[in-house]
């Protein structure tokens, strides 16, 4: 399994969240891909480590839970920080 701590996903987590800024939103597989090529399994890590960021998932652009949302999520930064 492809290994990342999770200083490093929170880092490329925040830089990319506040190159988009708050209106716009990115897909956390962007993070993943950033930091291994074999992104896949580092995937529920990237969310475990958002969950605790200032970011704002959602799906269908309601805000969701990003350890338990099934499925594809988007994430934002949360109330305009920058």
């Amino acid at each position: 399994m492809t290994e990342a701590s999770d200083d490093a996903i929170a880092v490329e987590l925040m830089r990319l969240a506040r190159l988009r800024g708050a209106d716009k939103s990115f897909c956390p597989s962007e993070v993943v891909r950033a930091l291994s090529e074999d992104w896949g399994p580092l995937m529920p890590e990237v969310r475990r480590v958002a969950a605790g960021l200032p970011l704002i998932a959602t799906q269908q652009g309601a805000a969701v839970d990003p350890v338990t949302a099934r499925g594809p999520i988007r994430l934002r930064l949360d109330g305009g920080l920058s």
